[in-house]
């Protein structure tokens, strides 16, 4: 019984520590598998500058809101209980015919007022004419359209963001294929060797050439292994991915990069920038600024109206009786003109001024800005495509020295070395032609960028 016992308590704990275990073990990885379209999508909706955009504009309609509400009447209900311990003395002459004969004082202290005093109404002020108004009003809808032309700035660096992180993403699996066949390739060469050797054929010179390159394939491997973690971190945070997300891309770099769609782009001229949008809003805000502080001249009139009810009584209980209440009401308007303010509003005017100057500054060299990086997104593209046909031939080329001097090597005709170094110029290739695929990649971003169609096909 008692090891029957012991045998009990066993199972009990190690059934109490697989579960302990079981709720501390991370909770299992969702995958996503995207392709760039919906990369994209998922980024504009996620992405915590994308969304902080999104709530900049919702700010903006309440500012707009904020606005329009000076216009409409304001309305404001008071209710007020006053006691007073001590009720003020005012006092008056001792002359007739309120005077006091058997008072010998100069002057009679007489008390004006109740302890308790009580009253409740409504104030209402309406705007007739304020020239400030229509253009505060005006400033706050564009102000809301300035928010959405940032948030069109914000996503299109998300969609520049992510697009370049999610190429290099693809770059380093392709890099990692490359390494995985090299070095199935190495060890394949490797073992002929070392049998080669072991039958007297070959020196052990040759074998050793080999593992040293085997050696730095494999390192090769572990680099883009790690490359390959780090940017696919790197396309999670600019997608807003929770960390117990992973991602599977079901595209590669061939598909992303058709030389047709390429050469189209070189020949566009481009649309106009949401850069320049910004620009021309903000050029409008500074007038309107201008504006508003030009009304600032202009008198103002508005309509004012009250109606109270008050009570009084010497005690708590006769305040609130219905008899000791009574009503008044006023009805008027009140013209505010302005006169002299020290030279304040005309300081404000000189300054607009000088800012609708600087804009105007600035947009022109926006605009020489915006066609320099064009051609200069055009040059670096054109540069990028006649590298990567030279690369592309450049790894066909090392393909078939690598197979003519494995075939020499296997019929006794070519040397160990031949091999090795037709194998070195090989995985040169592939990493160069993978290199000038993805700089024709982010050079194709740059140029949607300058030419400002980032944005088309992501919003349809």
């Amino acid at each position: 019984m008692f090891k029957v016992k012991n045998y009990l308590v066993v199972i009990a704990l190690s059934s109490l520590w697989i579960q302990a275990n079981a709720q501390d073990a991370p909770p299992p990885l969702e995958v996503l598998q995207l392709d760039l379209k919906s990369t994209l999508e998922y980024a504009l909706e996620n992405n915590v500058d994308a969304k902080n955009a999104k709530l900049e504009v919702m700010i903006a309609q309440t500012t707009v809101k904020e606005e329009t509400s000076a216009g409409l009447p304001q309305i404001n209900g008071s209710v007020g209980l006053n006691y007073n311990p001590l009720i003020p003395v005012q006092f008056v002459p001792n002359e007739p015919p309120f005077g006091d004969p058997t008072n010998p004082a100069d002057v009679i202290p007489l008390r004006f007022g109740v302890s308790y005093s009580a009253n409740a109404g409504v104030n209402m002020t309406q705007m007739i004419f304020d020239g400030s108004f229509f253009v505060g009003l005006r400033a706050a809808k564009t102000f809301k359209l300035l928010t959405e032309f940032d948030r069109v700035k914000v996503e299109n660096d998300v969609i520049e963001n992510v697009k370049k992180a999610y190429f290099g993403v693809l770059v380093n699996e392709e890099r990692i294929k490359l390494a995985q066949a090299n070095l199935t390739r190495i060890d394949s060469l490797l073992d002929e060797t070392i049998a080669l050797n072991e039958a007297g054929f070959t020196e052990k010179l040759d074998v050793s050439r080999i593992r040293v390159q085997r050696n730095n394939t494999y390192t090769q491997l572990k680099r883009s292994v790690t490359a390959y973690d780090i940017s696919k971190q790197l396309l999670k945070i600019q997608l807003g991915l929770p960390k117990n997300f992973d991602i599977v891309i079901t595209e590669t770099l061939a598909e992303l990069n058709p030389e047709e769609e390429l050469m189209g782009l070189l020949a566009m001229e481009g649309t106009p920038r949401i850069e320049m949008d910004q620009l021309n809003t903000n050029l409008e805000l500074t007038q309107l600024d201008l504006k508003y502080n030009n009304s600032q001249y202009m008198p103002t009139l508005n309509f004012n109206g009250n109606f109270m009810r008050s009570g009084a009584g010497d005690s708590f209980s006769q305040t609130y009786d219905s008899k000791n209440w009574f009503s008044s009401s006023m009805f008027g308007l009140s013209m505010n003109i302005p006169i002299f303010d020290g030279l304040a509003k005309s300081a404000r005017i000189q300054r607009n001024r000088i800012q609708i100057q600087q804009l105007e500054n600035q947009k022109f060299f926006l605009n020489q800005n915006i066609q320099l990086e064009i051609y200069q997104a055009k040059q670096n593209l054109a540069n990028d495509l006649e590298v990567l046909a030279v690369q592309r031939d450049n790894r066909v080329l090392a393909q078939e020295v690598y197979d003519i001097s494995k075939i020499k090597y296997n019929e006794g005709v070519g040397s160990n070395l031949e091999v090795v170094e037709a194998d070195a110029a090989l995985i040169e290739a592939e990493i160069n032609f993978l290199a000038a695929l993805y700089d024709g990649l982010i050079s194709k971003v740059d140029l949607e960028k300058a030419l400002g169609i980032l944005q088309v096909g992501i919003d349809n």
